[in-house]
């Protein structure tokens, strides 16, 4: 548990807690009773604010998607004011992502893995790929992209990819290859 953790409130608490251990353990490798523990709550505590594992899941999730597509925006932000630019420098956020200590893959393809789809955790993730594909894509139709929708999964099919290698491998050549790839690929399909 998060030093700071103890002086949350128990909603945050849970949450708090339940995000570190499924990070690092994953869906099915955490059990509530586990979370209850070190998030120091009672166990109807924890049903109040999460009536079941799945829906705390998905609170993690959701809370994953807003941080990391911010990380994403940020990246691509810093990278300048050309759309085109912006592409490539989203892949800066995935580069930092290999240096955490911890670093563990994509959380949402982790947790899709561990998903039955159609249930809660696997329809938020769902829903993440698509919104930061939509994003890619309306990034790729400011650029002049010739098929902004071809450009924006090819770009975040490289992401996942470099993601998901992560977890087997933190090579720091890993996401400088795929924003390598990520300028080829720009380059290619918006016209200068």
């Amino acid at each position: 548990m998060p030093a700071t953790a103890k002086r949350l409130p128990a909603r945050e608490r849970i949450l708090a807690t339940a995000g570190e251990l499924f990070g690092a353990h994953g869906l099915r490798g955490v059990g509530v009773d586990r979370i209850i523990a070190e998030s120091k709550v009672a166990k109807a505590t924890l049903y109040v604010h999460f009536p079941s594992k799945d829906e705390l899941a998905a609170a993690y999730l959701r809370r994953t998607d807003e941080s990391w597509r911010g990380k994403l925006r940020r990246a691509a932000l810093a990278a300048g004011d050309d759309p085109r630019e912006q592409m490539v420098g989203l892949f800066d956020a995935v580069a930092e992502s290999y240096e955490r200590h911890g670093f563990h893959g994509c959380p949402f393809i982790n947790a899709a893995a561990e998903s039955e789809p159609g249930s809660l955790p696997y329809e938020v993730t769902v829903e993440h790929k698509r919104a930061v594909r939509a994003w890619v894509g309306e990034l790729a139709a400011a650029a002049g992209a010739t098929d902004p929708g071809a450009l924006a999964l090819q770009l975040t099919l490289l992401v996942d990819g470099t993601l998901a290698a992560g977890k087997l491998e933190q090579d720091p050549a890993m996401p400088q290859a795929a924003k390598a790839a990520a300028r080829a690929l720009v380059q290619a399909a918006c016209p200068a």
